[in-house]
């Protein structure tokens, strides 16, 4: 009987040993404001809300010269007149204070309701293209300057 009580409390003993803590929970990182997805805008114009930049590919044309592709959509139920933009592009890991990978001016067709459009844009950087990053890691934000409402 006193080997019987001993055994089981050398097992308890050793189970509880052999426990391990609950693992601790994840850190959660905090959206960044140049994470994934389209560009942002300044929302100073009225149809920013409806306006979408996406899809940016850059390519060179010539040293300190690129030609810059993204499309164009318009979410909204309305026509959408010829706009003027300024688009600047960041890398992911922009902080405040960096210099942008490059800022142009874009000229966007005419978009009917909840249409897509290709645009392409020159644009001047100090970048070579193998120093430019991936389209994945590249951020934009823009301003509508014409039409101004």
């Amino acid at each position: 009987m006193r080997r019987l009580v001993v055994s089981l409390c050398s097992l308890l003993v050793s189970l509880t040993a052999c426990s391990s803590p609950a693992p601790a929970p994840k850190q959660v990182k905090a959206a960044d404001a140049f994470g994934p997805g389209p560009a942002a805008s300044s929302g100073k114009n009225p149809l920013d809300k409806y306006l979408e930049l996406a899809g940016f590919r850059l390519s060179e044309n010539g040293a300190g010269k690129l030609k810059v592709k993204f499309d164009a959509i318009n979410h909204s139920e309305a026509d959408m007149g010829e706009l003027q933009v300024k688009i600047r592009l960041v890398t992911t890991a922009y902080k405040q204070g960096d210099e942008p990978i490059t800022e142009f001016a874009a000229k966007i067709p005419p978009l009917g309701p909840e249409e897509t459009q290709s645009v392409t844009a020159n644009a001047a950087t100090k970048l070579r293209i193998y120093e430019l990053p991936d389209w994945q890691f590249l951020r934009a934000d823009f301003d509508i300057t014409s039409p101004t409402q």
